[in-house]
């Protein structure tokens, strides 16, 4: 039976291969960037879920013109730089004593 430390040859290489896996997918996540000009886009679903709201709230939002939107082909989607904008306005900090 054979003792495997850290040391031994085969898990360097395994924690060198994982740190270099680490690298190339934290270099992607950085560099990603969506097709129009790095703007990303939320659909109904997606900002429904990340804002934790229904889409029939959304679809009221969109009618009383709080939430700007594109209609595109039967599909509403959103820019995200918008949403940011519109929830940043409506933060209200805490009350100082």
């Amino acid at each position: 039976m054979e003792l495997i430390t850290q040391k031994d040859e085969r898990i360097e290489k395994v924690i060198s291969g994982l740190s270099n896996s680490m690298n190339v997918i934290n270099n992607l996540i950085k560099n990603n960037k969506s097709v129009f000009d790095g703007e990303r886009y939320l659909t109904d679903y997606e900002l429904s879920q990340k804002i934790k709201i229904s889409r029939r709230t959304l679809q009221e939002y969109r009618n009383q013109g709080i939430l700007p939107y594109i209609h595109l082909g039967g599909k509403i989607i959103y820019k995200e730089s918008d949403i940011e904008k519109i929830l940043n306005s409506a933060y209200v900090k805490e009350w100082e004593e």
